[in-house]
């Protein structure tokens, strides 16, 4: 059976893999200038023997051309950058870069999507159709490598007719996986604010024009916009998370600095909540003798995955894994670039559990803290290529 026969080859590379994992989280670089990461990817494709060619920069698409005759082909993506994070310190794995880490589990993505490849490309003569592997570039940063691959024809010559991701979730158990159909993670705005007034004495506040106090109206009259004008069906967020006054106990500043972002599921819902948010603070400011800058850079849209393939996708592993082994998720208001390809063709996002509770592998992505238990690499190879050749209708 194809399951028996991948699952065997996943367990052969298993160390291969997790070598590879370690060696590209030991040597992590952040969104654009992976030049390392990437000459190590293409040094294993190469190893292979699997044709690549490069793609926004230090990005990477490879080939893998089934024996038998078939128009139908299929991508999958990994990205391949890490974060500004300083690793916390005793790991022989760890960081030898300082103050970067791959604390997304990107390390994940790429080692297992060559160890998917490997898998693939020795049962070449065994399938129909054409597997397209991605590793892309920034993720983790604006404008995301996903727009700039698709600008440049990643989605062309040939055209996938689906592609297919998986991202680490250390909420789930390892040995499991998670789906959601439909609209599954938020669009990610940016936004970056500033509030001037006339900076002076605190004790004298009759001859200054506050910006502290604009700001503090600001933040608080933009939560209408989730509260009182979006619509309640529509998931809405919108944080402040940095604001910068400058001043001191007795010091007013001349301007506020804020930052924010803004998510949601609906781009049309998303323009107009932008412009009624630009003018919200810029009318408030203005009212009470200041200015508002109000700019807003626009991220990821939101992240939907296609019903139909998502529901073949969620059925194979359903084969591969066992039902008990295949959750349901629900919709998630983080954001991922992998929305760009969403937006253009059928997509699948699907969660790949690393949690082990008994070692102590619990910290969430993004923190100094956060690991995998590794056994979740003999299935994130052999899950993606079982995947993969079930899709191209083998």
């Amino acid at each position: 059976m194809l399951k028996d026969t991948i699952q065997a080859l996943a367990q052969s590379i298993f160390s291969e893999v997790v070598a590879n994992r370690r060696h590209i989280h030991a040597n992590p670089e952040l969104s654009f200038v992976e030049y390392n990461t990437s000459t190590f990817i293409k040094q294993q494709l190469d190893v292979l023997g699997i044709d690549w060619q490069e793609m926004a920069n230090t990005g990477i698409v490879a080939l893998i051309q089934g024996a038998i005759p078939s128009d139908k082909v299929i991508a999958l993506r990994a990205d391949i950058d890490a974060l500004p994070i300083t690793e916390v310190e005793g790991r022989v794995y760890g960081s030898k870069n300082a103050g970067v880490m791959h604390a997304c589990g990107h390390d994940v993505h790429s080692s297992s999507l060559l160890g998917t490849a490997k898998i693939l490309h020795s049962l070449k003569d065994q399938f129909a159709g054409t597997i397209k592997l991605i590793f892309q570039p920034g993720e983790e940063k604006l404008p995301g490598g996903a727009s700039i691959m698709i600008k440049e024809g990643v989605l062309e010559n040939p055209a996938p007719q689906a592609i297919v991701g998986q991202h680490v979730m250390p909420l789930i158990e390892a040995g499991k996986v998670g789906f959601r159909s439909g609209k599954y993670m938020a669009s990610t705005d940016e936004l970056y604010v500033t509030v001037k007034g006339k900076g002076g004495h605190g004790a004298q506040p009759q001859q200054n024009i506050d910006p502290i106090v604009i700001t503090a109206h600001i933040i608080t009259a933009l939560q209408q916009i989730v509260s009182r004008i979006a619509d309640p069906k529509m998931p809405t967020v919108l944080s402040f998370g940095k604001i910068v006054a400058n001043g001191a106990t007795n010091v007013i500043p001349n301007e506020v600095k804020l930052e924010g972002t803004f998510r949601t599921f609906d781009e049309d819902w998303r323009v107009e909540a932008h412009q009624k948010m630009k003018k919200m603070a810029e009318g408030i400011a203005e009212s009470m003798g200041g200015s508002c800058d109000f700019e807003i850079a626009n991220g990821y849209p939101f992240l939907v995955n296609n019903e139909a393939l998502t529901s073949d996708v969620k059925s194979y592993a359903v084969d591969y894994l066992g039902k008990e082994n295949v959750l349901d998720l629900d919709m998630w208001m983080a954001g991922e670039d992998f929305a760009f390809y969403s937006q253009l063709t059928d997509a699948c996002f699907y969660r790949l559990g690393t949690r082990n509770e008994q070692q102590g592998i619990t910290a969430s992505v993004h923190t100094p803290n956060f690991d995998i238990d590794e056994k979740a690499l003999s299935l994130s190879t052999g899950l993606m290529a079982y995947i993969a050749i079930k899709q191209l209708g083998n």
